[in-house]
């Protein structure tokens, strides 16, 4: 049997057709079974991707979900805030292409995840946290992404490429898993383009937004994820939220944009660029 995990309150916008979402995951019981993938997107290879983090989050005692995340630091992961608010204890793996093979595993426990203390579930603001691991070794399949500095916190990437990458769903009706890692190559684009969708409560500075044109989205699983600028090869933005009416249905993607809250990031962990 499925259970539906929602991290968050479903909220519909006054300006737009689609209600709005945070990424969630169809959730096995079994959590061996907790599988997907970005929508319409290509296959990763071995190491293409070695900030990738993959999480599999402990709810109860009965259920699990599955998040994306990225590794910043030798002991330190960037996730959504809804994929680690109310879990029990979470599962971290690194250097993964196919999902749970991974290079290093950890579990922690939710004393070692700070959420951002203003993070609001009901108006989907401030959707960003932290998880604190053991301190890894970088390897080959294993390093930290780079974050952007703080004199590029004022760029809105608009016309930018970026590569988002995760195990979310393959489609809007997929049944079928998969355990291996997929990316996909997508346009930023300004934040008055999700606003048409969303609504200007919803979609606010500290948002970064994407086309998702041909149905080239991230979609249920992938939240949390990394959104990396192909241009300068820094994370500019973390998988939050999307349209309820379906990841392949052409309506922008939301993400929480990393600029906003590289001081939050450096005053609890010491990272910056």
């Amino acid at each position: 049997m499925k259970f539906l995990v929602v991290f968050t309150l479903l909220l519909a916008s006054a300006y737009a057709s689609p209600v709005l979402y945070q990424r969630q995951l169809e959730a096995d019981v079994l959590e061996d079974s907790l599988e997907g993938r970005i929508t319409n997107g290509q296959l990763a290879s071995p190491g293409q991707f070695p900030y990738q983090v993959g999480l599999s989050l402990k709810v109860n005692a009965l259920s699990s979900a599955w998040c994306g995340g990225s590794l910043i630091g030798q002991n330190w992961v960037l996730t959504a805030a809804h994929c680690t608010d109310g879990i029990q204890a979470v599962t971290v793996y690194l250097g993964a292409t196919v999902r749970t093979s991974a290079e290093i595993q950890f579990t922690v426990s939710k004393s070692d995840i700070i959420i951002h203390e203003a993070w609001n579930s009901k108006k989907l603001k401030n959707d960003i946290s932290l998880i604190k691991i053991p301190a890894v070794s970088y390897s080959s399949r294993v390093q930290p992404v780079q974050l952007p500095s703080i004199s590029n916190s004022y760029s809105t990437y608009v016309g930018e490429t970026a590569i988002a990458s995760g195990w979310g769903r393959i489609s809007d009706s997929a049944t079928a898993v998969t355990n291996e890692l997929r990316y996909a190559y997508v346009p930023i684009v300004a934040n008055s383009v999700c606003a048409k969708t969303y609504g200007t409560s919803s979609v606010t500075a500290s948002n970064i937004c994407i086309s998702t044109d041909g149905g080239v989205s991230t979609c249920n699983g992938d939240s949390g994820g990394p959104l990396v600028a192909v241009s300068s090869n820094v994370q500019i933005g973390l998988t939050s939220f999307g349209a309820r009416a379906g990841c392949a249905k052409g309506y922008p993607a939301a993400f929480t944009r990393v600029t906003s809250y590289l001081d939050w990031i450096k005053a609890n962990t010491g990272i910056s660029a």
